[in-house]
């Protein structure tokens, strides 16, 4: 089976595709290389929002979710990136709950979100890290999603 490694979220920018502006989320590795995963414009706020420990006026849709496993008596403890199939990431969500493990499909970006909210560690499969490394460069005219809230 394939090896993961531990990444870290870097930022939210937004950057111009075919589609307009764009957020996209950059992971990085231990080593430093990175990798971006495009999310939709409330779940870039939300990992925006949750990374920099910002409270809004109402609970955000992630932030009710927080709420409802700490109420049940789960706690998340991780997130795996581990998958890729024609551009589209495929992540999974590790709860604890009553003594067991569960995983549950989610995608990345909700993954995201709730981990950077609980300082959560986000796994990366090796394989799918490194078909996704991008450079530095390549985020070039980016700009932090600062600037178009």
């Amino acid at each position: 089976m394939d090896e993961f490694i531990l990444a870290n979220v870097k930022g939210v920018y937004m950057t111009n595709t075919v589609h307009g502006p764009t957020p996209v989320v950059i992971i990085s590795s231990e080593d430093g290389k990175i990798m971006p995963i495009y999310v939709g414009m409330a779940e870039g706020v939300s990992i925006h929002t949750g990374l920099n420990n910002k409270v809004t006026q109402r609970p955000m849709t992630h932030d009710l979710m927080m709420t409802i496993i700490e109420r049940l008596g789960a706690t998340i403890t991780g997130v795996q990136i581990d998958e890729i199939q024609d551009g589209i990431y495929y992540a999974r969500l590790t709860l604890s709950y009553n003594d067991s493990t569960i995983d549950i499909d989610a995608r990345p970006s909700d993954c995201i979100s709730l981990a950077v909210r609980q300082d959560v560690p986000i796994k990366v499969r090796k394989s799918v890290f490194e078909s996704s490394i991008i450079s530095e460069d390549d985020l070039d005219g980016s700009l932090t999603i600062d600037s178009f809230l």
